[in-house]
């Protein structure tokens, strides 16, 4: 029997305490990587409401400056620091796990 033939043989039980579970502007957004989350909660609160808007939640940079109340480039420039501070959380738990 292939895997994709076996896949269909089982399902897989999914439960909210699965995830972690994030607060921003009257949203909750669930995120399942616990890796993720722990990136995520290292971010100053703007920062990473600004990283749960975009990716998670698919807003716009225009969406967000109007919800958090400020300019669009300032949105750009949080979510760029912030991607640069998650890589380098995760590229230094990485490194940990080859130690």
């Amino acid at each position: 029997m292939s895997e994709s033939e076996l896949a269909q043989l089982f399902t897989t039980d999914e439960y909210k305490s699965d995830y972690f579970r994030f607060q921003v502007s009257g949203f909750d957004v669930l995120v399942k990587n616990e890796l993720l989350a722990e990136a995520l909660n290292a971010l100053p609160e703007r920062k990473r409401d600004i990283i749960l808007l975009s990716y998670f939640l698919d807003m716009s940079d225009a969406e967000i400056a109007e919800l958090l109340n400020v300019v669009r480039t300032t949105v750009f420039r949080h979510r760029k620091s912030a991607l640069a501070k998650i890589k380098q959380y995760l590229e230094g738990k990485a490194d940990d796990e080859y130690r």
